[in-house]
């Protein structure tokens, strides 16, 4: 797998993690579902605090290119599981920040 598939890889699996994490808490507090829901989701946020240290390069640069697939997977996650349409400006919006945070990270430097 090249590095740039790899990485993009990371950032779908830190996306899933930190989602899914917020997802079982929000369900927890928000819902009155059970505190296994809490517990599962912060093991979850932990996990997504993990797999992003996977990423080669700084810290800044890591977090600032994962804002921008976090706003993607946020939508989808929120269209595909809680029957959020995204309208045009959501989804203009989000090719936007991807564009920008693919910049920042895969552009080259010397």
């Amino acid at each position: 797998m090249g590095a740039i598939a790899g990485s993009i890889l990371i950032f779908v699996i830190a996306g899933f993690c930190e989602i899914g994490g917020g997802y079982l808490v929000w369900l927890w507090i928000k819902e009155d579902k059970p505190l296994l829901y809490g517990l599962a989701g912060g093991m979850l946020l932990a996990v997504y605090g993990v797999v992003a240290t996977l990423q080669p390069a700084g810290f800044g640069r890591v977090y600032a290119t994962y804002g921008g697939f976090f706003i993607v997977m946020a939508l989808l996650w929120a269209w595909k599981v809680d029957g959020f349409r995204p309208d045009q400006y959501d989804i203009v919006g989000a090719i936007v920040a991807l564009i920008g945070v693919c910049i920042i990270y895969y552009a080259p430097r010397n």
